[in-house]
């Protein structure tokens, strides 16, 4: 099963999360602290934890409940039952449903979506799309029945009543016996419960939390670990440290025998197993090396750390020749290390998938570190092992500028508590300002931006804005004023994401596109937030007169074909294009994938970058259509500058 969407009620900062959706591999949860992101991992991960924090497994009402709703809902839960917390809606993986299909029919199911929930009562209830009548009347064709009673088995549309004349039938085949075998011991003979108990439960995906205070301290008195052991009171940085000592199946009372050397070897053989493994993705400093050492405790140290005997654990810097306490070393190295270190111990069933939640990782790593984390994440987490990540964070260097429809706000609203949403920069501006810091810097090292910028969504709109100006000014009509700097996005759906960027920045920015309703809308959004001026959204469709239009589409049909032909070396004809109508650009893919031309993908930048080339002999063939639509184009850009 993937993640597809959830929704948090009732926990903590949370009382209405809306519907937060999920990427398949990794989505960030943005926003400051105390904006709720902690409590929105923790609602995930008691749905099904794999490591629960200090036993806990379930929502608790009293420790849980927000606070100023509690007492109101103390007095009402008798009536209305224990409050929601989690609805969760998976998808169903190939595997599954083959696995559904083989036992139940290819009609078993509706759709391949399985929506769960959890709340205070701690049941966790499934409901699933599924047709028990197809169910039933596949069982039903595997069956060798006598001639009479075939016919009221046939009539069976549920498993109880199948299974009721399943009975009735005298001298029954092996067939019908099995079958009555498998099923007379169902949950209250219901085949939802079935499934529930036999498919879903045993797949639904168990989710693994991570974050600061699992990192592992560099000493630890064992005296004190097995009291807390024995308590069943373990603190994350205890297990972490527990989840070691199991890479080479050890015991504490091991580390206590007066022969332990040959184990101690053992343990910085795994360590520096894991160290190895740490450092496919921490460039920081190699060669660092773990050493561990069990000695008598100091009367003079704190508790409990003065009685002894005491774990060592230390971290060796040959190019230094020095070694440091574990936990005084470079944080962002320790958290890496007692990742891989509790991470390794933790059973994966591979029946099943695993969700790991990493709340605020590596907030001690600096820029390239969180960079190194960040690869991490996407090749050993998500491609490599195949596991749904979700993290939190509120710092830039954590976020994927290539990658913003990954990232989800996390706001803290008055008066309605915690909130998460996709549409990240329709929230306020302190929510956002990492998306800015990571746009920012991902900008300063690819673009130049002036005061006054013009946005378009991508290098081939840029370099036909500015041929076509130079057509303009020749032709003695408006030309795009020298003081627009001219930003391509990389794609309509990063519009919105520049704009708050620019936005936010004090800065003139206009922005020339036609995108999809979607689209439209987002930037419309930032308008309402005063990030872009209410003039300052300039559609294409609005210059040509057309329901959807590109900057291609300032061109007459047959220029834009010469440009292609001259790009591709083809011979296309506006006649050749089976489509007839709507943006040209789109004609000219549904051309190419029909003849396989290009292997049926248009590069959009080509035929611009013929044009470029070609300037001399192509500017002259442009018609007075086009310039004057050029022309009202850059009239309406430059009203907005000041």
């Amino acid at each position: 099963m993937r993640l597809i969407k959830a929704r948090v009620q009732n926990y903590r900062s949370v009382e209405d999360s809306g519907e937060i959706f999920f990427e398949d591999d990794v989505t960030c949860l943005v926003g400051k602290n105390e904006s709720g992101k902690t409590a929105v991992l923790q609602a995930l991960h008691l749905l099904n934890p794999l490591n629960p924090v200090q036993g806990k497994r379930t929502y608790d009402e009293v420790m849980d409940y927000p606070s100023r709703h509690y007492s109101a809902y103390k007095r009402s839960k008798d009536k209305s039952g224990p409050a929601p917390v989690l609805t969760a809606t998976f998808r169903l993986d190939d595997d599954e449903v083959a696995t559904l299909k083989r036992d139940f029919g290819n009609d078993v199911l509706d759709n391949d979506e399985i929506i769960v929930k959890k709340g205070y009562g701690s049941t966790t209830n499934y409901i699933s799309g599924y047709n028990e009548a197809a169910a039933v009347a596949h069982r039903i064709k595997g069956l060798e029945l006598p001639s009479a009673a075939a016919k009221t088995v046939g009539a069976s549309k549920d498993f109880k009543s199948l299974l009721t004349a399943l009975k009735e039938v005298p001298e029954p085949h092996s067939t019908v016996t099995e079958l009555i075998d498998e099923t007379k011991d169902w949950r209250e003979l219901r085949f939802g419960l079935h499934l529930v108990d036999t498919y879903l439960s045993p797949w639904l995906p168990r989710f693994f939390y991570f974050d600061d205070y699992n990192v592992m301290k560099g000493k630890v008195s064992l005296p004190h670990l097995k009291a807390r052991m024995a308590a069943d009171a373990l603190d994350p940085s205890e297990e972490t440290f527990l989840a070691l000592l199991s890479t080479v199946q050890a015991e504490l009372d091991d580390l206590e025998n007066t022969d332990y050397e040959a184990l101690i070897r053992e343990l910085e053989g795994a360590a520096n197993g894991i160290t190895d493994d740490v450092m496919r993705y921490w460039s920081q400093n190699q060669g660092l090396e773990v050493v561990i050492d069990v000695a008598g405790s100091d009367p003079k140290d704190e508790p409990p750390l003065n009685a002894g005997p005491v774990v060592h654990v230390r971290i060796r810097n040959p190019r230094h020749r020095v070694t440091v306490p574990f936990d005084e070393r470079s944080r962002g190295f320790v958290w890496f290390f007692s990742f891989f270190a509790y991470f390794s111990d933790i059973e994966v069933d591979e029946n099943r998938a695993t969700i790991i939640l990493l709340d605020e990782p590596g907030l001690n790593l600096h820029a390239t570190a969180q960079g190194d984390f960040l690869r991490f994440i996407e090749e050993r987490l998500a491609d490599e092992q195949g596991h749904q990540v979700i993290y939190t964070t509120h710092s830039p260097f954590l976020i994927d500028p290539r990658r913003i429809g990954r990232v989800r706000t996390v706001t803290d609203v008055d008066n309605e508590g915690t909130k998460v949403t996709s549409e990240v920069f329709q929230t306020d501006r302190e929510t956002v300002f990492p998306l800015q810091g990571a746009l920012g810097y991902d900008l300063a090292q690819t673009l130049f931006v002036g005061p006054d910028c013009l946005l378009v969504e991508g290098p081939s709109d840029m370099l036909y804005l500015q041929l076509l100006s130079q057509a303009c000014e020749a032709a003695g009509k408006t030309t795009l004023d020298d003081r627009w700097t001219i930003t391509p996005v990389g794609g309509a759906d990063k519009v919105s994401t520049f704009v708050s960027l620019l936005g936010s920045s004090q800065l003139n920015t206009v922005v020339v596109m036609d995108a999809n309703s979607k689209d439209r809308a987002r930037v419309a959004g930032l308008q309402a937030n005063g990030y872009l001026g209410k003039k300052s959204l300039i559609l294409i469709s609005e210059i040509t007169g057309q329901p959807d239009a590109d900057v291609e589409d300032l061109f007459t049909p047959s220029f834009y074909l010469e440009l292609i032909n001259g790009a591709y070396k083809t011979k296309i004809k506006v006649g050749d294009l089976t489509a007839k109508h709507g943006r040209i650009v789109g004609r000219v893919e549904k051309h190419f994938k029909e003849t396989g031309i290009a292997e049926g993908r248009l590069n959009h930048y080509k035929p611009s970058a013929y044009f470029l080339r070609e300037q001399v002999k192509m500017l002259p063939r442009l018609n007075d259509s086009t310039l004057q639509s050029a022309s009202e184009l850059f009239d309406r850009v430059n009203a907005q500058l000041g």
